[in-house]
């Protein structure tokens, strides 16, 4: 059986687990601890946290390999230590930001909806009424500029394919037409008056026929000759909508999909009356910083810019639209998603602030990963404020120009709270 002693050390105490006789008896110490505890007479004393614990205590703390826990590679989480190896931050997995003063913000609640940014994207539709013979993609689809999409079939295009036809026979016959009367005036054979007016048949059929294959063009038919149009993508990008079904009726006026890229998407919102003066002034001295939250992702927040204040008021709602550009790189806020918004005006007070990704938390308090000497990290508790912008006020706990991390952060929260699942070298 295993038993446990206490063993001084160098500037501490530690817990060592060690093999005895099997028919040896435990301890006393250990002895009276269990038959108190048989009998209801004692309660171990519950470990502090390595929040409550100064760093000086932490750094300083043993472990039972004979080393400083922080040093200890399955010990160091113990006592709320990582380290972040260099390769994780060259690699971007990890990045640090340093605690300092901002202005702090103040903030206005809007509502929005998130939509495509209409720079990124392409609403594709036919010119003409049809049936959709073929549909050549499916939704979330990469696709080229140029690639054929959809094929529909329609009366107006095979009458334009039919109109070009007749146009280039004409055509083929009126340069026939010219070059015989060419050779007829070289020969003084014919007059003037009929060289002239051969040549302006000729003219008058290369018009028609530029017009019609001009038409065939614009309608997106190519070579095709069975009165069939092809919607082809006019960029490159991801089918993002998807409204094309074999056998259906194509409308002009009804889109058939959208192409495009949603790695950045615009939020409007509806500003009050009573706010847009504040807004605009805030506007013109930088761009508003503003945050994105959905129902889709309880607790998180998405950072954005006003990038417009629409010039004209809607006389029915009596607001003014917003525009708030938003990174969406991953392709979660999805168009026509309901939003909360909140734009931030400048203050003149200024906090110590963090970014908003630095501060963790884990039994209800809060924390952040301070830098302390080469690559090792420590936890710290920290009380936090007002929230605005990507940045949360660090009302205690720190001081300007600490170093902190900020991406990443959650990864090494993980690796600490190992030892509440039991890991670590006493196992």
């Amino acid at each position: 059986m295993k038993t446990r002693q206490w063993i001084l050390m160098g500037a501490g105490l530690f817990l060592c687990a060690c093999s005895s006789a099997k028919n040896s008896d435990p301890p006393k110490a250990e002895a009276h601890a269990e038959h108190g505890h048989e009998h209801g007479h004692a309660e171990e004393s519950p470990e502090r946290s390595d929040l409550d614990r100064p760093v000086k205590e932490l750094l300083d703390a043993p472990c039972e390999h004979g080393i400083k826990a922080f040093e200890c590679e399955e010990c160091r989480y113990e006592v709320g230590v990582v380290r972040v190896q260099g390769t994780l931050l060259e690699g971007g997995l990890v990045k640090t930001a340093t605690a300092q003063m901002e202005k702090a913000a103040v903030p206005v609640e809007l509502t929005g909806e998130v939509r495509f940014d209409d720079r990124r994207v392409g609403h594709l539709s036919s010119q003409v009424e049809g049936i959709i013979k073929r549909v050549h993609v499916v939704l979330g689809d990469k696709v080229a500029a140029g690639q054929p999409l959809v094929e529909i079939e329609s009366v107006t295009v095979g009458e334009a394919q039919v109109t070009h036809l007749e146009a280039q026979a004409m055509l083929e016959l009126e340069k026939r037409n010219f070059e015989r009367a060419s050779a007829l005036r070289k020969e003084n054979i014919s007059s003037e008056k009929e060289y002239l007016a051969s040549q302006q048949q000729l003219t008058t059929a290369q018009i028609k026929a530029s017009g019609a294959m001009g038409r065939l063009q614009r309608l997106g038919t190519g070579g095709d000759t069975r009165g069939r149009l092809a919607i082809r993508a006019p960029i490159d990008g991801t089918v993002l909508v998807m409204h094309a079904v074999p056998g259906e009726v194509a409308q002009s006026d009804e889109p058939l999909l959208t192409i495009g890229d949603n790695t950045s998407v615009w939020v409007w919102a509806d500003l009050y009356e009573r706010d847009i003066a504040p807004v605009k002034l805030g506007q013109a001295q930088a761009p508003l910083p503003a945050s994105i939250s959905v129902k889709a992702y309880p607790g998180e927040e998405f950072p954005g810019v006003v990038d417009l204040v629409s010039p004209a008021m809607d006389e029915s709602s009596r607001t003014v639209k917003l525009r708030i550009a938003v990174p969406n790189s991953e392709g979660r806020l999805l168009a026509g998603m309901f939003a909360s918004v909140r734009v931030f005006l400048p203050s003149k007070h200024e906090v110590l602030a963090v970014p908003s990704e630095a501060v963790l938390e884990d039994e209800g308090r809060s924390f952040v990963f301070i830098h302390h000497h080469d690559d090792f990290y420590l936890r710290r508790p920290v009380k936090v404020g007002r929230a605005w912008a990507g940045l949360v006020e660090i009302a205690q706990g720190l001081e300007p120009g600490v170093t902190v991390v900020s991406r990443g952060a959650f990864l090494l929260k993980s690796d600490v709270l190992r030892s509440k699942m039991g890991a670590g070298c006493a196992d």
